[in-house]
């Protein structure tokens, strides 16, 4: 029986259904810079990281810098999508209902971000006072650092906490906190979250109550 202090989920992908919408917008964007990407690249190449780190990867594609206004132009079309279309991660709602150790989100979305997919989705009020950015710490994800971060504000070993993750970037960082890491594998292959080093995968959040505390 497994004895779980903390999880910890990420947020998009994993409890708002926003990776395909936000990156068909960002690659959309690319294109009109003139970088030739399919939505297939984004998954490969950008989801699961931070803004920072992404800005700094197309940067290096470009080859020069990006327009001053390309992050509140994504910002705000993004939000534009996301106002229409964005829905809970199927099941979410009701993993979380039967979860009943302390829970909280390490994004690599900003603040504002999740309190825009979470309020959207209705999923906030579940969440308020437990959202993590890794803009509070030094390094995004792979580096551990948000989670090591989060099991020490609710004073917890990084042993006890487990993390959900949809991404290879986000396994490898609950891997290197310490953490037991369940991959959610809707979107990205299992075998992608398996190399990162997850525990183990998961296709649907009807799993996830009983995978983590039996």
């Amino acid at each position: 029986m497994k004895d779980f202090k903390l999880i910890i989920f990420d947020c998009d992908g994993v409890l708002v259904d926003s990776e395909l919408i936000t990156n068909r917008v960002f690659a959309a964007m690319l294109n009109e810079l003139g970088i030739a990407v399919t939505l297939a690249d984004m998954f490969e190449k950008f989801v699961g990281r931070s803004m920072a780190q992404c800005c700094d990867l197309i940067t290096g594609l470009l080859g020069r810098d990006l327009p001053r206004d390309f992050v509140e132009q994504y910002q705000i079309r993004t939000k534009a999508v996301l106002e229409s279309e964005l829905k809970p991660v199927p099941g979410i709602e009701a993993a979380l209902d039967a979860i009943k150790a302390p829970y909280c989100v390490a994004s690599s979305g900003s603040h504002e971000k999740m309190t825009t997919t979470l309020g959207i989705t209705g999923l906030l009020p579940k969440f308020q006072g437990k959202l993590f950015s890794v803009t509070e710490v030094a390094r995004g994800k792979p580096a551990p650092d948000v989670f090591l971060y989060v099991a020490s504000k609710f004073g917890v070993a990084p042993s006890a906490c487990a993390v959900i993750e949809d991404t290879p970037s986000g396994v490898a960082a609950g891997v290197a906190a310490g953490m037991t890491v369940y991959g959610y594998c809707a979107l990205t292959p299992p075998h992608r979250l398996a190399e990162a080093g997850a525990h183990c995968t998961f296709s649907s959040m009807a799993e996830l109550p009983t995978l983590l505390f039996t």
